[in-house]
């Protein structure tokens, strides 16, 4: 247990289950977001990886049936012309490689999410997240160990040391918490206008730290992408239907006598 809460889950199946979500939600998603920031710029890789909650709808749609209604329609059209203003001139040159990492990122968190989403596992939210981090940190390590063999498994170079401790604990381990905290004390619709926060951050601390200057194509997709992303996360939940009005009684109403 870990500050109250029990990280135990029982069913062996939904744990095997868990694994194979820390597979797509972190392993996947990890490996991907890191070759895609090798590839392309900051910015326009934050922005298309973004488009997770977009494809989670499509996806949603295809695997558990859900009505893809207008709101989640217009989401994904917007979506679809952010991605062509930012992938099309990048096409054209040839230079795509980071957008399609990104939005490799993308689908593989997607896929993820609706695979936890059909699977219905049991459980503290943090032990759900806490299972899937460290069947992705096993997945992650194994594969660099494989690929790259012992003597690189672990950076060398003490920068890089940090680097990666870093974005392990305060780039992953902290936020999932985080978000979980803010889930359970904040209404959802609150908690999903913070996340719009993240693509605006990436681009504001890539152009102050990295001097990127995003162009005006680049705006023009991120605006879209983010109107996108907004029309999904602060989408309405639907009012609760009211209560059926109690049938009439056959019987008359009884006097009242004084």
């Amino acid at each position: 247990a870990a500050g109250g809460r029990s990280l135990r889950i029982a069913a062996p199946r939904d744990r095997l289950r868990l694994r194979l979500a820390g597979l797509l939600n972190v392993a996947a998603f990890g490996v991907f977001t890191a070759f895609a920031q090798l590839a392309g710029s900051t910015s326009r890789v934050t922005l298309v990886t973004y488009t997770m909650p977009i494809w989670s709808v499509v996806l949603a749609r295809i695997a558990l049936g859900e009505r893809l209604d207008a709101t989640r329609s217009v989401a994904v059209a917007l979506a679809v012309a952010g991605l062509a203003v930012l992938v099309g001139p990048l096409a054209a040159e040839g230079a795509n490689a980071g957008t399609a990492w990104a939005l490799l990122a993308a689908l593989a968190w997607a896929a993820g999410t609706v695979y936890l989403k059909a699977a219905r596992i049991p459980g503290d939210p943090v032990a759900i997240a806490a299972w899937q981090l460290a069947a992705g940190f096993v997945a992650v390590a194994l594969g660099a160990l494989l690929a790259e063999g012992g003597a690189l498994a672990w950076p060398r170079e003490a920068a890089t040391a940090w680097a990666v401790a870093y974005h392990v604990l305060l780039g992953m381990a902290l936020p999932y918490l985080l978000w979980f905290s803010i889930v359970a004390r904040l209404p959802a619709a609150t908690a999903a206008l913070g996340t719009l926060l993240v693509p605006v951050v990436a681009v504001v601390g890539a152009m102050a730290v990295l001097g990127e200057r995003p162009s005006a194509v680049d705006a023009v997709g991120f605006v879209l992408i983010l109107a996108a992303a907004a029309a999904v996360l602060l989408r309405p939940t639907p009012a609760p239907a009211p209560a059926p009005a109690p049938a009439a009684s056959p019987f008359p109403p009884k006097e009242t006598f004084r």
